[in-house]
């Protein structure tokens, strides 16, 4: 196992509520410019193989982090168990961070129809959709009857949505379905627990920026349940892991959307299952029950793309059947740019120790 540890100023003077996510925070990515490299990313990741044993830790993926939306994925889990019944496209898009293309916020609609509700049900946080394209649509023919933003814009509303007509099919009162003690939210809270299997001791609750309750987890828990998500469509085609596995990695473009890594990433890799989370994270599980998890503290998106790429070179997709090179290539290459043209890279740091040692 390799592990890399770097000092942090800022935790050695205690000047954080919670001091723990920057011990042993170590380099993930360089920003080259020209023949300098101009900034550095620090964070936590770790690699596991289909034995779930760490193969690559870079350092320390058991510190508690908030996992933001690439919890959505168990919280689908959770609401298949209690009873949500929907296409695997539809599934798909109730674990999305959607860009609020046409098709994403059709897909919403069809989700709230399907139990005759309206998007005035949504309680997510009103907002314009992520691609700029569909959000000059938004403005000119609007779905949800105005410019402006709404909750059915918002790149969270297919899980809402989805909370929603989950709560209806077991009887559950929809008017407080974000409350930290709703029955749903309790539902969603076991299952993070028993997925990643993190001691109960290190999750805390806080409020997503969707205004969903948020659970947190460790780097190596939340590796451990895409383990889970990746390898179950191939050994159990009936479970709630299993579908949850098999509708992302099917439905790509509705999980993200045009340009997006999520969506790039399981084009070219068959069977991946990935999700991306706001403030640097990321996670994935391969169909051989390998998986990734990372965190970039910085919270910026821009090294992700090639973290990613790094990572899942690392986890062994080369060698996996029908995986895209190009595409998987496509994804890491971040480009520096000077006046307009490429004069440089964003470069996972890790990348060259592991480049093919599976």
């Amino acid at each position: 196992m390799e592990t890399g540890r770097v000092a942090s100023p800022m935790a050695r003077t205690g000047r954080t509520t919670s001091g723990s996510v920057l011990d042993d925070a170590a380099p993930l990515a360089e920003v080259i410019r020209g023949d300098l490299v101009e900034s550095v990313h620090l964070g936590h990741l770790v690699v596991l193989d289909p034995a779930g044993r760490p193969v690559v830790q870079v350092g320390n993926p058991t510190k508690p982090i908030w996992a933001r939306s690439s919890l959505k994925p168990l919280q689908l889990v959770a609401m298949l168990r209690a009873g949500l019944e929907l296409p695997d496209r539809l599934l798909a898009l109730a674990a999305a961070s959607h860009n609020g293309e046409q098709f994403h916020l059709e897909g919403v609609l069809q989700i709230l129809a399907s139990r005759g509700l309206g998007t005035g049900a949504l309680q997510n946080t009103p907002d314009l959709p992520l691609y700029p394209p569909a959000a000059l649509e938004w403005h000119l023919a609007p779905l949800g009857g105005g410019p402006g933003p709404a909750s059915l814009a918002q790149n969270c509303s297919g899980k809402h949505a989805a909370m929603l007509v989950t709560c209806l099919a077991q009887g559950w009162d929809i008017e407080t379905y974000l409350s930290p003690e709703h029955p749903l939210q309790r539902a969603i809270r076991a299952t993070i627990l028993e997925l990643t299997g993190d001691a109960e001791v290190v999750m805390h609750t806080t409020v997503d920026g969707c205004g969903a309750p948020l659970f947190s987890t460790t780097l190596l828990g939340l590796a451990r349940a895409f383990s889970t998500l990746g390898a179950a469509p191939t050994v159990d085609v009936i479970s709630h892991e299993a579908r949850v596995g098999r509708a992302l990695s099917a439905h790509p473009d509705m999980v993200g959307g045009t340009g997006r890594d999520a969506t790039l990433a399981m084009e070219a890799v068959p069977g991946l299952v990935a999700k991306d989370g706001a403030e640097g994270v990321y996670a994935a599980g391969l169909p051989d029950g390998s998986a990734i998890a990372f965190k970039v503290l910085d919270g910026s998106a821009r090294a992700r793309p090639a973290i990613l790429a790094a990572a899942l070179r690392a986890a062994g997709v080369a060698g996996l059947p029908g995986v895209y090179p190009g595409g998987l290539d496509g994804l890491g290459r971040v480009p520096v740019l000077g006046g307009g043209r490429s004069v440089g890279e964003v470069r996972a740091v890790f990348a060259d120790a592991y480049e093919g040692r599976r």
